[in-house]
């Protein structure tokens, strides 16, 4: 199984692959053949010695509007072996150095995947948010755990219980991003950046993200399985149905009796 060949694109140069989330006309939402791709494009880089890093990327105007609804609802993700899961733990795990360029809507699986990422530039017009919760569901992506670690207890909850966005300045702050800049230019410093680390060597750093990382892939590992057991239980309960409902329906949902 695998993404049309213009969903993603995967170019390696210089000791860079770069990935290019390319399903513009559906805001870059994610579909299981586009996860089946993202988690093989990861494990053939991390297999290639001559690919020191990678980088994630998608347009000027949206990174993604997280998974595709409609292919989510007709194949969701039931079990641990699926292509969603298998990206989740092939990003978590990637020994490589991953950079990310991130523009406009940033939804779901779009801001959690930055979590795993080692630099992040954003253009300034970058949206990041986490909707769970006003889906029926419950985070992904180890995101539980590692949004409070990163962006303090009530920050993560503002952003994981109401699920609203913030914007690029306010991801700088708390050091989910490492520059904002135009929207233009973001791709274009993100590969200059991942050409610089390809420029270094490999053991050092491979051996310096394993350090900053060490116990951190166990917990996080776990934290997934947990996430992706609730997430399923939760896919299957009234909540969900009445907000995927509403959603396909064009109406806001009303959990008054949920």
């Amino acid at each position: 199984m695998s993404a049309t060949p213009q969903d993603i694109l995967v170019h390696t140069e210089a000791g860079v692959t770069t990935v290019t989330l390319n399903r513009v006309d559906k805001k870059n939402s994610l579909t299981r053949a586009m996860y089946a791709t993202l988690a093989d494009t990861l494990a053939q880089a991390e297999a290639d010695a001559s690919v020191r890093a990678v980088l994630l990327q998608g347009d000027i105007t949206v990174f993604s509007a997280g998974n595709d609804i409609g292919d989510f609802l007709a194949q969701p993700p039931a079990e641990q072996d699926s292509p969603v899961f298998r990206f989740l733990r092939a990003i978590a795990a990637f020994p490589k150095p991953l950079v990310a360029a991130v523009c406009g809507p940033a939804v779901g699986i779009g801001t959690t995947m930055l979590f795993h990422c080692d630099l992040v530039y954003a253009g300034d017009n970058a949206a990041f948010s986490m909707p769970f919760v006003n889906l029926g569901l419950c985070p992904e992506a180890a995101s539980s755990l590692l949004a409070p670690r990163l962006l303090g207890y009530h920050r993560a909850a503002e952003a994981l219980l109401l699920g609203e966005p913030f914007m690029a300045e306010a991801a700088m702050e708390v050091g989910l991003v490492n520059r904002v800049v135009p929207p233009t230019e973001c791709n274009a410093i993100a590969q200059a950046q991942a050409r610089k680390l390809a420029a270094k060597p490999l053991s050092s750093l491979v051996e310096t993200k394993r350090l900053m990382k060490k116990g951190m892939l166990e917990p996080v590992l776990e934290r997934m399985a947990e996430e992706g057991a609730s997430f399923g239980r939760m896919l299957r309960e009234p909540a969900a149905r009445e907000a995927f409902t509403a959603f396909m329906e064009k109406r806001r949902p009303d959990f008054s009796t949920l």
